[in-house]
């Protein structure tokens, strides 16, 4: 490829002239240029000027089996010399679609028994809404279409997925469409520390009944939401929040959605986050960890109470993508899942994470650190202006932004959210990464707290 015999000055050159990157400032990437990645290997980065980054943030929430894994390159290419590509429409199939609908059918929580295939998070909880509101229309209450969401969600960005999020940024570039509404989140560290975080998760919880009321339960699809809030701050709720949850929906006869597309396959210490929380959702949405972002590739589960009314009375569903199904990459997650069985990476995570846990408290004594919050392999250090009141900073995000050039500067990828520095790394993590981690990110904020105290 003789394309890659390039300079960084002149990558960065092409790139500013050529390439509009998503979620990005594109005055100040002019500016600064790309950070320009051509390798990676296990937990690694490589990027133009050879300088290697530890990867704590699994690329975007996704590389779960670590990179450099010569076994699903070698499955995609038999499939692809075998068949390349087709469709799922016209009562027509492929031989790995039909097989990783079977095999996430057996580890999908509950009675979920049916998958349909997309290729985005986004595209997948498009597919959400449209057979929510077919569901109804098949019952006799095409009134139920407001879907319930929350402030800080993340369901994507497409106009639906980013209506369905609770951005407010998003919303305010793109219009928000009708239909959604929002409600607070279980954030306690920033809105409920009067309260314990028994209290605060089932006080949050009945801000769904509350809009529920206020709109009308007839009015009501379902209610959506991730099991924890990865893109919006890794928010953990407190244990009291998700049962409640599903007791308000039952009362009124709405649909439980649970976004899994960050927290599936085994991110939060089991197959899927609404196993961590008890949780029993009639549809949950997946991408990411289900090919470990090697291939792209998204759906989503549904359960009996909702296949079923599809299948036996529905005719046809108006509904599909060019790519769902698409035989590579369902060959692929195939695969990824077998790594994922094979080496025991969920377990081997989970204890890990004790390990990671402990060198984080270590972070949490930081005089720049108000909480460090995780659930397994996900987590958030919060940045404070005050660590005794709990008070956060006014310029929303300005000092996370700083604490993540200095980590980049120092070789870890993390991601900054607001003033939360969020970490998310693959399941193949060992104790050695985690020193590595825990040692970057102290220096890090060491060089925020004397940078932001200079000015």
């Amino acid at each position: 490829m003789a394309y890659l015999n390039r300079t960084t000055e002149q990558w960065q050159e092409i790139d500013s002239a050529h390439h509009l990157h998503p979620f990005t400032d594109y005055k100040s990437l002019a500016k600064e240029g790309s950070n320009i990645i051509v390798k990676a290997d296990g937990v690694y980065l490589t990027n133009t000027d050879n300088k290697q980054f530890l990867d704590a943030m699994s690329g975007l929430w996704c590389v779960n089996v670590g990179y450099g894994r010569k076994i699903l390159a070698d499955v995609a290419y038999k499939q692809m010399q075998e068949l390349p590509y087709y469709n799922s429409f016209f009562k027509t199939a492929t031989a790995p679609s039909i097989e990783l609908a079977q095999q996430l059918a057996e580890i999908s929580p509950g009675d979920l028994n049916h998958a349909f295939f997309s290729s985005s998070g986004s595209e997948a909880n498009d597919t959400v809404v449209r057979m929510v509101r077919r569901y109804w229309d098949l019952k006799g209450q095409p009134n139920k279409k407001t879907f319930i969401s929350r402030e800080y969600a993340y369901h994507g960005s497409t106009m639906t997925g980013m209506s369905l999020g609770g951005m407010t940024a998003m919303h305010e570039q793109g219009g928000m469409m009708p239909g959604f509404a929002h409600v607070m989140p279980p954030y306690w560290y920033k809105y409920g520390q009067e309260m314990s975080p028994e209290e605060f998760g089932i006080f949050t919880a009945n801000k769904i009944e509350e809009k529920i009321l206020e709109l009308g339960p007839e009015n009501i699809a379902a209610f959506i939401g991730e099991p924890i809030q990865g893109a919006g701050g890794v928010i953990i709720p407190p244990e009291t929040y998700w049962p409640r949850v599903q007791e308000i929906c039952s009362k009124y006869d709405i649909l439980v959605v649970v976004d899994e597309v960050i927290c599936g396959f085994g991110r939060t210490g089991n197959w899927f986050g609404s196993d961590t929380y008890g949780i029993n959702p009639d549809i949950i949405t997946m991408a990411k960890g289900i090919s470990s972002g090697y291939i792209p590739l998204s759906g989503i589960m549904v359960g009996k109470r909702v296949s079923d009314v599809l299948i036996d009375e529905g005719g046809e569903f108006y509904h599909g993508y060019t790519y769902s199904g698409h035989p590579v990459a369902c060959a692929v997650a195939i695969e990824n899942l077998k790594i994922i069985r094979e080496e025991n990476l969920i377990e081997n995570s989970k204890n890990t994470s004790v390990y990671l846990n402990e060198k984080m408290k270590e972070i949490a004594d930081h005089p720049l650190v108000g909480e460090v919050r995780m659930k397994s392999y996900i987590g958030c250090v919060e940045l404070v202006k005050d660590k005794e009141k709990g008070t956060m900073f006014e310029d929303t995000g300005a000092v996370g932004t700083i604490c993540r050039d200095y980590c980049i500067e120092n070789g870890l990828i993390m991601r900054a959210v607001r003033d939360g520095m969020i970490f998310c790394p693959p399941l193949i993590f060992s104790k050695n990464h985690i020193d590595e981690l825990v040692e970057k990110l102290k220096k890090s904020l060491d060089q925020t707290h004397n940078h932001i105290n200079k000015n």
